[in-house]
């Protein structure tokens, strides 16, 4: 199955940050620890220019420490950006963001003179709590399904620091159809879009093949299954998901799955590596 998504309002949006990121000092871009790459929109690349920009990895607590720390160096290569893993809701972390914001622009932030930082993310990357837990209160809309926000905000932060809010906004043509599986896993697309048998499938053969022990001790199987419907298969059993007959319903078995993966049950765990492609069997 193919996925597609794109909100009426994402392409609307886009051309107003376009407008917006000229008088912006700095760019936040919330991204998602597990999948960095997938998670991260190249078209704000073309937009900031030469703005520097902080790549937080969001969801930090969710993502396999090792790998979290290849993407920092990784991301680090590039001209103008700074990467940081945290947890949305921690203060310390929002603090510790804070800190380095007025770091990497230290001529603002003054009055008269104040630091205009963009937050920019996909959906369901933690955009809206992060702003929430920086400005110390409710600011942002925030919900367990992507497309929450879909009108920017300025939020003073009272610190020197004025916040510009933006919508999720997810590129319009999702050709790469490995990072598009990626985000239904991570659940950064909404599920009208995708079909849970198959992204359960694909997050089966990905978790297979790169953590398969994982799967094996959290479900209690005595050996792991040798394709992802197999896994499927025998998740659903030990979960339950079966209908007349005896037979496992594999939707409601990849839906339950797919909910343990996404909030960590299973064991904290990243999609994608730098550098590496997996390519991950639907069968």
């Amino acid at each position: 199955m193919t996925i597609r998504w794109y909100p009426g309002h994402m392409g609307k949006a886009l051309a107003k940050v376009a407008e917006a990121i000229r008088r912006i000092d700095v760019i936040i871009e919330v991204l998602d620890a597990r999948l960095p790459l997938s998670s991260s929109n190249n078209r704000l690349e073309e937009l900031r220019s030469n703005k520097p920009c902080i790549k937080v990895l969001n969801k930090n607590d969710l993502a396999d420490p090792a790998v979290t720390k290849a993407w920092v160096r990784h991301l680090e290569r590039e001209s103008g950006v700074c990467a940081l893993p945290l947890s949305a809701r921690v203060h310390a972390d929002a603090k510790q963001l804070i800190k380095l914001c007025q770091k990497t622009v230290p001529h603002r932030g003054r009055p008269g003179w104040p630091l205009r930082v963009m937050v920019f993310g996909i959906p369901n990357t933690g955009k809206s709590t992060l702003i929430n837990t920086m400005a110390g209160k409710c600011m942002a809309k925030v919900g367990d399904k992507p497309a929450i926000t879909v009108c920017g905000q300025q939020i003073d932060l009272r610190n020197g620091i004025i916040l510009s809010d933006t919508p999720g906004l997810l590129w319009p043509d999702l050709q790469d159809q490995v990072a598009a599986y990626r985000l239904a896993t991570s659940g950064a697309i909404g599920a009208g879009a995708f079909d849970y048998t198959c992204v359960g499938l694909f997050a089966a053969g990905f978790m297979m093949q790169r953590y398969p022990e994982r799967i094996r001790e959290h479900y209690r199987l005595a050996e792991l299954p040798d394709s992802p419907a197999a896994i499927l298969e025998a998740i659903g059993r030990r979960l339950g998901c079966l209908i007349t007959g005896g037979e496992v319903d594999l939707h409601r078995a990849a839906e339950a799955f797919l909910r343990e993966l996404r909030a960590g049950k299973i064991g904290r765990v990243s999609f994608e590596e730098p550098d590496q492609e997996v390519v991950c069997p639907s069968r």
